[in-house]
């Protein structure tokens, strides 16, 4: 790849479309499978990836180096091992993956040929939402073609490492999303989470080593591997590393996702890339990194948007696509609406999750209604502290749901109260 300050979407938006193998080889495309697989080891690709800082751009943000290492090399783990893509993209606000995968999906093929040498497994699986349909016909197409002429298949390059993909269409359940639920979903099961240990990378998908990595973060692989992980660290504006694709919905002016520095404040996404709050409008708080993260108020969009400043102002990165609120639409309506979704798509294996969650949205939905009591409170309050921890559940998705929740609690106590009190939601009321 051509060194660019935006090598992610450089090639997304072209007037023919994704480009084919042979446009993706002239772009710069193909050139890090080629010095990955004649000039590299598979421990110096993970050593590069490591020295790049690359966290996992899904949400977690888990170094992806260090999870690559923990793959088993010794040789009892000579059985089969997978390499999978995440791009079941089904957390309210976020869109970016599905730019990557409509814009230019031979950058994640090429992404999963680098992973997949790198922890020595033949096959790989792109676990896709199953509404994306667009893109599920692309991925199909480019993989068809990248098969066709080489870039897949056994002993690519004379290497003698072969890599196949295969895409999956998800059934369309939000906890698929989670690592080891999308695992049991692949291998025909019901989708719900494990308990750990095992890991995935000893004992993942059929027992065997496997990885899963966001599809953001595959993209990145190529680049890295082409341009050197000191590059890939000196496009961060502070501690983390690399490009980062941010995103804004809600009553702003330009809607959208953009490529921009790890480290970019979040002003400047709003306010630059978003063109600000749409006339009439003004912002009240926000979602920084799409629905299962804590609320952020007004006065807080001078951060950076990296993982240690987002986490010290008191919420995650998540996926970097901001949600937010005006002054004009009901906080607890919002509020409502989000656990609603987090309750139906609870896969029920945790009691706390597939009792807690529905218990919760009932109280919204009082509340919201104008038949909510004052002890309704304290019993969110509760419902807060007892499954946002992690570790209470199987898996995050309960701790995830109660982010938005428990900080909606503080930051909105006013607009609780007055509800309560009132009897009905005072911004419909006064509407």
């Amino acid at each position: 790849m051509t060194i660019t300050d935006r090598p992610l979407t450089s090639m997304i938006g072209l007037p023919d479309g994704p480009p084919d193998c042979a446009a993706y080889g002239r772009a710069g495309g193909w050139q890090a499978v080629r010095r990955a697989l004649r000039d590299m080891t598979p421990d110096a690709v993970i050593d590069m990836v490591t020295a790049s800082k690359l966290r996992g751009r899904g949400g977690a943000g888990f170094g992806t180096g260090q999870k690559w290492s923990f793959v088993p090399k010794d040789p009892a783990a000579t059985r089969r091992k997978y390499l999978i893509a995440n791009a079941d993209e089904m957390e309210p606000g976020t869109f970016k993956d599905r730019m990557l995968l409509e814009g230019n999906p031979l950058q994640l093929i090429e992404g999963m040929i680098i992973a997949g040498y790198a922890i020595q497994a033949g096959h790989g699986v792109i676990f896709l939402r199953g509404e994306y349909h667009l893109a599920l016909n692309r991925l199909n197409r480019a993989i068809a073609e990248a098969r066709q002429v080489g870039w897949l298949g056994e002993n690519i390059l004379g290497s003698g490492f072969g890599f196949e993909i295969h895409v999956h269409a998800s059934g369309g359940r939000y906890i698929c999303g989670e690592e080891t639920a999308l695992l049991t979903a692949l291998e025909g099961r019901r989708a719900q989470p494990r308990s750990k240990p095992p890991f995935p990378q000893v004992g993942g998908l059929w027992g065997a080593p496997s990885v899963v990595n966001n599809v953001e973060t595959l993209c990145n692989l190529p680049h890295i591997v082409t341009n050197g992980a000191e590059w890939f660290v000196s496009l961060g504006l502070g501690p983390d590393s690399g490009t980062k694709l941010y995103g804004v919905s809600g009553r702003v002016r330009r809607p959208g996702a953009w490529e921009l520095p790890m480290g970019t404040p979040l002003r400047a996404i709003i306010e630059d890339h978003a063109g600000g709050m749409r006339d009439g409008y003004r912002l009240r708080a926000l979602l920084p990194g799409g629905a299962s993260t804590a609320f952020l108020d007004a006065g807080q969009i001078d951060i950076p948007m990296d993982y240690g400043a987002v986490e010290k102002a008191g919420s995650r990165l998540g996926t970097g696509l901001a949600i937010l609120l005006d002054d004009r639409t009901c906080p607890i309506g919002m509020l409502h609406n989000l656990e609603h979704f987090f309750a139906q798509e609870s896969c029920g294996w945790c009691t706390p999750c597939r009792d807690g969650l529905p218990w919760v949205e009932r109280l919204l939905n009082a509340i919201e209604n104008g038949t909510g009591e004052p002890e309704d409170l304290d019993r969110l309050h509760d419902h807060a502290r007892m499954i946002g921890p992690m570790g209470r559940t199987f898996c995050a998705h309960a701790p995830g749901a109660m982010a938005p929740l428990a900080s909606g609690l503080k930051l909105f106590r006013e607009e609780f109260d007055a509800h309560i009190r009132q009897r009905a939601c005072p911004l419909r009321h006064a509407a």
